[in-house]
């Protein structure tokens, strides 16, 4: 079934709730989801899985053990490769999509 779906609406469902990503559609074995990011997240990487992040609203840094912090506002995307440590932190709240296999430990192994 086809279903349209509207990020602004699928926000609201999440305010409030930082760090607690919702499925938004599944495209063959991945997942999209809508997380809010507010704070600091721990230390965590994914050993098998590749995680990317696409900034909707707001902004976020996203630390990186032995390389570059990175800056990511509206509209930039990072993809993290699968065994490299990170932690993004979130000063204000920012609005992500993550995409990411749907095996993947949101929390990190």
């Amino acid at each position: 079934m086809l279903e349209k779906k509207q990020l602004q609406e699928e926000m609201k469902k999440i305010e409030g709730k930082p760090w607690s990503p919702i499925e938004i559609t599944k495209v063959n074995e991945v997942f999209v989801r809508l997380a809010l990011l507010q704070g600091e997240y721990h230390w965590h990487k994914h050993t098998n899985e590749d995680e990317m992040f696409l900034v909707i609203k707001g902004e976020f840094t996203m630390h990186l053990k032995d390389r570059e912090d990175v800056l990511l506002k509206e509209g930039d995307l990072i993809t993290i490769p699968k065994g490299v440590e990170h932690k993004p932190n979130a000063k204000k709240e920012a609005y992500v999509l993550l995409v990411e296999r749907q095996d993947i430990t949101t929390k990190g192994d």
